[in-house]
């Protein structure tokens, strides 16, 4: 068979995949919307052509790697005095957060705490990693005080102060990995996950943990590969074309910061958990997990278990489940070009395109998220100026008068989000075909041994764009 003669082949199969996923999202209603300007099966058919042309595109006019070598220019001098400064900020936003949680009232959504972690900090920090690079590395309250307490050590021992320990490097970024899991079991599974006192209980404990492995390690190694929270928006700052550095700020092409990733160990482990969390949040609310949840809590309850023990144990098995089946499907399309060229291992071919699923990620958050920052991330506004929750009479506007603020459902309108989520998908996973090809051309040398090599990502690439489209459709069914 000719090369021309696979490239169809293969094209033709992905496009299969698209069809048979696409319309099965097309059951389900969107965001809730009854009338898109056009057929809601069309947006499947859409996202699976713009992949495939994209993929050929790439074959015939991308010869040669464009973004393996780092191409980035200095923008500005920022004054050091800022890194110290939005330290403390963080500290002290870290701090009203936690009190908020201790002293506030237990009704999540009148206290400061829930909102603040799981809207503020989980999801719209990844937004803004996107537009303007690792900003939580400045604004991180343990990173903070970890290199506080180094300088106060340094000032104190002097020469005295013993060097931190090597980090491990066949720990790698487990822990991270491990930490993002138990993060969103915390979010989707355990039942008392939104108690504004808990998770303030919790939040202290983490800040504990990563205190005392900056003090063994060392600030940069520990938070570069152990801190859960600093390697996940890390990841998605790549993606960004700002890169910070003490005292400079550079600029580069967007996508330019992802192929120097340093995918050691554990790296792969985090990106596929943090697709899998995703996945697995928009699954829980479609109408398959609803008929399938039910009978498998019923299963556990009968093996002694209290319901509510049932019901956790149930989701997560459903979160481990839903991950693993989404690091079957990467794994899949890593054995398949394994089979197109036998130059590579398939866990050296995992290491080199681990960085292609960065942008996916980002499409899965964005696309998932995107309406609960856009609605939900308005309740700060009156959430600051009442974090514990108080009973305020008419009118108070309480600490900075916007107290009797609502929320405004809308400024921004389904048909509007839908094509931010779908724009998103396709976007992200357009972006993933972009670096693999790049990185395939590095790393077989030639054109036409990258694009054989790519048949199969480029069907994984549909299967993920049409799963996303899936998801969005049946949490809003």
């Amino acid at each position: 068979m000719s090369a021309r003669s696979r490239l169809a082949a293969l094209t033709g199969a992905a496009w299969l995949i698209g069809l048979c996923l696409a319309p099965e999202a097309s059951a389900h209603g969107i965001v809730g919307v009854q009338d898109l300007p056009i057929p809601r099966w069309l947006f499947g058919w859409a996202a699976t052509i713009v992949l495939v042309v994209s993929f050929v595109a790439l074959a015939v006019l991308w010869p040669k790697p464009k973004l393996q070598a780092s191409r980035e220019r200095r923008l500005l001098p920022v004054p050091r005095f800022l890194d110290p400064v939005c330290g403390a900020l963080g500290v002290f936003a870290f701090g009203f957060v936690v009190y908020a949680g201790l002293a506030g009232t237990e009704v999540p959504a009148a206290n400061l705490a829930p909102t603040a972690i799981y809207v503020t900090a989980w999801v719209g920090v990844v937004f803004v990693a996107l537009l303007f690079g690792d900003v939580w590395a400045a604004f991180s309250p343990w990173r903070a005080l970890g290199r506080f307490g180094g300088w106060v050590a340094q000032r104190l021992a002097g020469d005295g102060l013993p060097e931190p320990m090597a980090y491990p490097e066949r720990v790698g970024r487990w822990p991270a990995a491990i930490g993002l899991v138990a993060f969103a079991w915390v979010e989707l599974v355990w039942t008392r996950g939104d108690e504004p006192m808990v998770l303030a209980v919790l939040a202290v404990a983490y800040a504990v943990v990563m205190l005392v492995g900056m003090s063994l390690y060392g600030v940069d190694a520990w938070t570069r590969n152990a801190d859960a929270f600093g390697v996940y928006f890390g990841l998605f700052a790549r993606i960004s074309p700002l890169r910070w550095e003490r005292g400079a700020l550079f600029v580069r092409p967007p996508l330019a910061g992802l192929p120097s990733l340093d995918a050691g160990t554990g790296t792969l482990a985090v990106l596929l958990a943090a697709i899998g969390i995703t996945t697995f949040d928009g699954f829980s609310e479609g109408p398959i997990w609803t008929d399938v949840a039910p009978e498998l809590t019923d299963l556990f309850a009968g093996l002694g278990f209290s319901q509510a023990v049932a019901l956790q144990i149930t989701f997560t098995f459903g979160l481990l489940l839903v991950t693993g089946l989404v690091a079957g499907l990467f794994w899949l399309g890593i054995n398949g070009m394994k089979t197109v060229s036998t130059q590579y291992d398939a866990h050296r071919l995992a290491r080199e395109f681990a960085h292609t699923l960065v942008p996916i990620a980002a499409a899965y958050i964005v696309a998932h998220y995107f309406s609960l920052l856009a609605y939900q991330g308005q309740a700060m506004g009156y959430l600051l100026s009442n974090p514990l929750g108080d009973a305020l009479g008419p009118g108070d506007g309480g600490l900075l008068g916007t107290a009797q603020w609502t929320i405004d459902y809308g400024w921004v309108g389904a048909n509007a989000i839908w094509y931010v989520q779908v724009g998103a998908l396709v976007i992200g996973h357009v972006a993933g075909l972009i670096l693999a090809h790049d990185r395939a051309i590095a790393l077989y040398g030639s054109a036409r041994e990258a694009t054989r090599s790519q048949y199969w990502m480029l069907a994984v690439m549909v299967a993920f764009t049409s799963l996303g489209l899936w998801l969005l459709s049946a949490a809003n069914a």
